[in-house]
C-alpha cells in the first residue's frame, strides 16, 4: 500500500475547490464569472432566418454567448452552412443543427441548445443580411 502525505491531499482538494470559490466570489461582486463561465444566449424557436453564413476558415469556434469568454459549444469545420438569426456588435447568432454533431468537433455535451454565437470574422455570408 502507497501513503499518500497529507499535505498533496489537501492541496488537491483546495486545487479542485479554487474554480467554484473564484466563481461565487465573482457573482457575490456583481461581475460576471470568467473563463467560458459566460451565461449562454439562446434564440427563440422560431427565429427568422437574417442570412446564411459559410466558415471559410480551418474550424470557427461556435460559443454559448457572443463573447470569446463564453464557453465553445462546438468547432464548425470548413465549408459548414449555417443560418444566422441574429447579431449582437461583431457576434453573430447561428442556429445549430443536428448535422454539426457530426461533423464538427463537439467541445462538450449539448445542453439542448438550437443556436449558439460566431465572430463575424470566422464566417463569410452567403445571402445579405437583412435587418430583424
Amino acid at each position: 500500500m502507497k501513503l499518500i502525505p497529507v499535505g498533496t491531499t489537501f492541496a488537491a482538494a483546495i486545487a479542485l475547490l479554487l474554480p467554484d470559490i473564484a466563481v461565487e466570489q465573482a457573482r457575490a461582486q456583481g461581475q460576471a464569472p470568467r473563463g467560458g463561465q459566460g451565461e449562454a444566449v439562446l434564440a427563440p424557436a422560431d427565429a427568422k432566418v437574417l442570412a446564411q453564413v459559410r466558415v471559410p476558415v480551418s474550424h470557427a469556434n461556435i460559443h454559448s454567448g457572443p463573447s470569446s469568454g463564453n464557453e465553445v459549444i462546438v468547432l464548425a469545420a470548413k465549408g459548414t452552412v449555417m443560418s444566422m438569426v441574429g447579431r449582437r456588435g461583431e457576434w453573430i447568432q447561428v442556429q445549430l443543427s443536428p448535422e454539426m454533431r457530426k461533423t464538427g468537433m463537439v467541445m462538450r455535451w449539448y445542453k439542448n441548445e438550437g443556436s449558439g454565437w460566431v465572430h463575424d470574422s470566422m464566417v463569410e455570408f452567403l445571402t445579405p443580411e437583412s435587418k430583424p
